[in-house]
């Protein structure tokens, strides 16, 4: 009989997430932060000649993502963020988790953020 392997279960919100030094982002008057993204590799490229695509993108952040985006200094976690979302935007943040949960998934999709793999002392 074959032994299954031991699975240590992770709590998403206790995660750490930090920018990545690489990544330019710019803040806005009103606190709106625009993430700016290099279009790098040979199909961008491609994309680039034929097709008249930008070499660096724009992401624009709505409000909750840019109160939340200068806040990632790898030291707060994602519990520790929310917090500070409810305390500033109240009911608008709810569902609070589950949304902030969803915004780091999308983040950590395009490699916008990083996470932070030692232990929080």
């Amino acid at each position: 009989m074959k032994k299954k392997p031991i699975v240590i279960e992770e709590n998403y919100l206790e995660r750490i997430p930090c920018r990545p030094a690489s990544l330019v982002w710019t803040s806005d008057a009103e606190g709106a932060v625009t993430l700016e993204v290099e279009n790098t590799g040979w199909a961008n490229r491609i994309a680039q000649k034929l097709f008249g695509r930008p070499k660096v993108s724009f992401i624009h952040l709505d409000k909750i993502g840019s109160f939340v985006w200068p806040l990632l200094d790898g030291e707060k976690t994602i519990t520790e963020l929310g917090k500070l979302v409810e305390e500033h935007f109240g009911e608008e943040a709810h569902p609070l988790y589950e949304r902030l949960a969803q915004y780091f998934r999308i983040l950590d999709s395009y490699h916008f953020i990083e996470w932070r793999t030692d232990n929080k002392q």
